[in-house]
């Protein structure tokens, strides 16, 4: 009897050993997690759960268990607010952990385990670098030249040679400005944009590709839903907000990016001024000391202020603003100028010299912006004003095929996958960019042209394994014929003779 007890008692040290052995790595791994867990924690500031403030804004925070922080105002105002409901700290102190009282009724049904994680990371902001740990504002070696900037948008757009030239000189000087050293008290000052060009003709979809060249954070948006701070909408702040978002909630990054605001001719001047204009002139307005440079408060992770999103203060100095727009009827307001100038005397021109010319933006002063609905104070703090030309049909057939992504690469590739070769023919391709011109919406045509023109081979083509090579032919685009199909090993019939036959 006494040896099983001996046997039992063995067997129940090798468990406590076993078990203590586990705990113990348990801890270790909680332990490495926890280190982890910090690592990425000190790269963001604590936030106020109440206000929601940011711990550069609020000061030193309270952590109470459960990884909650208070910050002290909203502390002191809980301590206020419980001594004017008749509570005083002896109370509080009489609460568990403190002592085993419990004199505020139903305080035990709130779990602060269950408040972790309230705030999402995208509302978190980055800590600030320390003084002596900062590093240069930037790096000008990770900008490159104006004319390789140039090089590399004429890999994705066609034409507009002079828009791309001003933008490259102006994106280089802005950074060159950032990283200039004041000691001689020599301040570049901002140059910021304005991008004046018809509808379709690669306002929005060359800064797009510029940020794709450009290591550095930018923000697209369009000032269509802006309106004056208190009405329904997005505030102004809320452009600067999500340039936040797109440097992952770096303040420091984030004050050295672009935005490009895009369909800023919709904040012009009203006509009519019965009625109160707040999302014109009042927006304008709003926008000065952004353009400017000023300190904003901008709400994280969210285009609205409200009392549940944390806010932090973005200095706007060194962020270079482009607008664009394409500004309808603004033609108008130049060809009446010219005509003024012109219509006098025997040596004058005819009216409608004017009216064929599809570049006539090119002739835009500021006068005629201003004269458009743009208040004198917001265009002057847009020094360098360019036009974009618009396309003709050789800039729409280069569009078609020279770009990396053409669409005629992309329909290339979509027919490769069924292993089938697709060909356009020159005739063809121009064609397309004809039929695309009579539609006066730009580049955009291009691919609703070619869409309904692919439908029935896109559809019909996957049935016959034996089509080996498509031939988009001029008769086809004008619907006077059908493509030429290859068959595998074999010579190039008229689609009209195969079954199921082809439009």
């Amino acid at each position: 009897m006494n040896d099983f007890r001996e046997v039992i008692d063995d067997s129940d040290k090798k468990d406590a050993s076993s078990s203590g052995e586990a705990e113990e790595f348990t801890l270790v791994s909680q332990e490495v997690k926890e280190e982890k867990g910090t690592e990425k924690e000190e790269e963001y500031e604590d936030i106020c759960y109440i206000c929601r403030r940011p711990e550069h804004v609020a000061g030193k925070m309270i952590k109470i268990p459960s990884d909650i922080c208070i910050c002290q105002d909203c502390m002191q105002k809980t301590f206020d607010g419980m001594n004017g409901s008749g509570f005083s700290m002896d109370d509080v102190m009489g609460m568990p952990p403190f002592g085993r009282g419990n004199k505020i009724p139903n305080i035990s049904m709130i779990n602060l385990s269950d408040l972790q994680g309230m705030i999402p990371g995208s509302q978190r902001v980055k800590k600030k670098k320390k003084s002596e740990e900062a590093q240069p504002l930037f790096d000008l070696k990770k900008i490159p030249a104006p004319h390789k900037i140039k090089a590399s948008l004429d890999e994705y757009i066609v034409g507009q040679e002079q828009a791309k030239k001003v933008m490259s000189v102006a994106v280089y000087n802005h950074y060159k400005r950032i990283a200039s050293d004041r000691k001689d008290d020599v301040e570049i000052e901002k140059s910021n944009m304005l991008m004046i060009g018809p509808t379709g003709c690669g306002k929005t979809y060359m800064v797009k590709t510029l940020a794709k060249l450009l290591d550095v954070p930018l923000a697209i948006t369009d000032a269509t839903s802006l309106t004056e701070a208190g009405y329904i909408g997005d505030d102004i702040e809320s452009v600067v907000s999500k340039l936040l978002a797109a440097a992952g909630n770096d303040v420091d990054r984030a004050e050295q990016g672009i935005i490009f605001i895009d369909e800023i001719d919709k904040i012009a001047k009203k006509r009519n001024a019965n009625q109160r204009d707040v999302s014109g002139e009042s927006v304008q307005q709003g926008m000065l000391k952004l353009l400017e440079g000023a300190e904003v408060e901008v709400p994280v992770g969210a285009s609205s202020k409200n009392a549940m999103v944390p806010m932090t203060t973005i200095n706007t100095k060194n962020i270079l603003f482009i607008c664009g727009g394409a500004f309808p009827e603004l033609s108008e307001i130049i060809k009446e100028r010219l005509n003024k100038q012109s219509s006098i005397g025997f040596g004058s021109t005819l009216k409608d010299e004017y009216d064929k010319d599809e570049n006539l933006l090119s002739k835009v002063t500021v006068e005629d912006v201003r004269k458009f609905g743009m208040i004198p104070e917001f265009l002057g703090r847009l020094p360098i004003l360019f036009t974009l030309e618009a396309l003709t049909i050789d800039t729409l057939v280069q569009i078609l095929k020279e770009p990396k992504n053409a669409i005629v690469k992309q329909y290339t590739k979509l027919l490769a996958m069924d292993e089938v070769k697709l060909v356009f023919e020159d005739e063809a391709l121009y064609a397309i960019a004809e039929k695309a011109k009579e539609k006066k919406v730009g580049a955009r045509a291009l691919r609703a042209v070619i869409e309904e023109l692919m439908l029935d081979i896109m559809y019909e083509i996957p049935k016959d394994d034996n089509i080996g090579m498509v031939t988009i032919t001029r008769d086809y685009v004008e619907k006077t014929g059908g493509p030429l199909i290859n068959l595998r090993g074999s010579f190039g019939i008229a689609a009209d003779h195969l079954q199921p036959a082809l439009p």
